[in-house]
């Protein structure tokens, strides 16, 4: 999209606190947090907006970022950090409960944020209170004073979300004004009431450049202007373990990729997507949702440790 700046990703932080059959197991994830660490595995410089608690979760969701060479603004939580409490079915699929802190998210937009999001190359959007109207105000006036390429992924959460026709009004305000917007069958469900078919026409519509529409196993397309690309969900070895960084590995991988250039026809989009398929079938081979490329399933690496 731009030339070599930051990658500024805003949104959620938190502790994923996972209950299955096994047992309970902690993750540090929140999809913004997953796509900004995705996007720096993939060699692009990122800075993380969000909020983070001043508390042990904290200092681990700052240790993780830290590790992956990932830049944090961090917001004050006087709640504390957030946390969302998973509890996965037999298709592996997770069933969210929030914690007050994540239901209660706010990003402040003060002045390094605001210096942050004029100077990136990318501004990213993933999980983002839009039915918080003083919120989106402001993240939409940061935006509009940026001179880089800007991406959304609604990515809604039936648990975090207060107003479904308030976040739907300041999500369609800001996604207007996007490069590319990601949504996923899930969330025209949610949102919408409607098949992904539908909202991807109401988006292009808009005057969206360019939407990424995922389908789980089904895989993604992409539309941009006359352009329509559709990839499968990748084959790759051994099972599905973790779909919860699938979406997020996608999202990460199309950033990455256009981060330099924006594709301008079939085949150009087709190589990034049939690259984010790849990606996303690597990740969901793993417990957790941290990015995995098709290479950990190759030979044993430091992937293989996990998060």
């Amino acid at each position: 999209m731009t030339d070599a700046r930051t990658v500024v990703v805003i949104g959620d932080a938190l502790i994923d606190e996972l209950r299955d059959d096994t047992g309970v197991r902690e993750f540090v994830g929140g999809a913004a947090l997953n796509v900004a660490v995705g996007i720096a595995r993939l060699g692009v410089p990122t800075t993380l907006i969000a909020m983070v608690g001043d508390d042990e979760a904290g200092d681990h969701i700052r240790a993780y970022l830290a590790d992956f060479a990932v830049d944090l603004i961090a917001t004050p939580s006087p709640l504390g950090s957030s946390r969302a409490v998973s509890t996965r079915s037999g298709n592996g699929e997770p069933v969210y409960e929030f914690n007050a802190a994540a239901q209660g998210r706010r990003i402040r937009f003060g002045d390094a944020e605001r210096r942050a999001i004029a100077d990136a190359a990318v501004t990213v959007v993933s999980c983002f209170p839009f039915d918080d109207i003083a919120q989106t105000l402001e993240l939409a006036d940061a935006i509009a004073a940026s001179s880089g390429s800007f991406a959304i992924d609604p990515n809604p959460r039936s648990g975090m979300m207060t107003d479904r026709v308030e976040f739907v009004r300041g999500f369609e305000q800001l996604a207007a004004q996007a490069s590319l917007v990601k949504v996923g069958d899930d969330d025209a469900a949610l949102l919408y009431g409607a098949p992904l078919d539908e909202l991807r026409a109401r988006l292009i519509d808009l005057g969206v450049d360019a939407v990424l529409a995922t389908e789980g196993a089904a895989g993604g397309t992409i539309e941009a202007g006359e352009i329509v690309v559709t990839r499968p969900i990748s084959s790759m070895p051994g099972p599905i373990v973790d779909t919860m960084g699938g979406g997020d590995a996608v999202l990460a991988t199309t950033v990455a990729a256009l981060y330099s250039e924006m594709p301008t026809d079939a085949e150009e989009w087709g190589a990034v997507l049939e690259r984010a398929m790849d990606v996303a079938a690597a990740t969901c081979r793993f417990q957790g949702a941290l990015l995995r490329l098709p290479s950990a399933l190759a030979a044993p690496d430091l992937d293989r440790l996990g998060t």
